[in-house]
């Protein structure tokens, strides 16, 4: 399956003073996302970072629908959205427990070597992985 889901629980320290979720704090949560989606097709990002490979974010973008607040219990959506050669593109939400809408993300990140920082083609293995995914619902 393309899409993977986690659940997280709002901690205080991820509230601003009003006890609504700061805009920085869904970042983490949307990395939380993509590591777990990761993980669930048998690709361990530890494993890639000690096989020499990264996978920083070059570019994103966040809308802001609804606002998350203190104890609030959130599904995290993450999505694979797009391949191509070095780029990988994921597309997240985030809905609270009445299942509204609250955040919604997109994510370019693309795969580096470690050593020298110049992007390159992931392996075989996690190619057939991002391709057999991209072709699943």
């Amino acid at each position: 399956m393309n899409k993977h889901k986690i659940i997280v629980r709002v901690r205080y320290s991820e509230t601003d003073q009003m006890g609504v979720v700061y805009h920085g704090s869904y970042i983490p949560y949307f990395e939380i996302g993509r590591v777990e989606w990761l993980r669930n097709k048998g690709i361990s990002y530890k494993d890639l970072e000690d096989d020499g490979i990264a996978l920083p974010i070059v570019s994103m973008k966040l809308d802001y629908k609804k606002p998350a607040r203190y104890d609030d219990v959130l599904t995290i959506t993450t999505k694979l959205a797009f391949y191509s050669g070095v780029k990988i593109e994921f597309d997240c939400e985030i809905h609270n427990e009445n299942e509204e809408l609250l955040t919604i993300a997109h994510f370019i990140l693309v795969f580096v070597d470690v050593k020298n920082g110049k992007p390159i083609v992931p392996n075989n293995t996690i190619l057939s992985i991002i391709k057999n995914s991209l072709h699943s619902s």
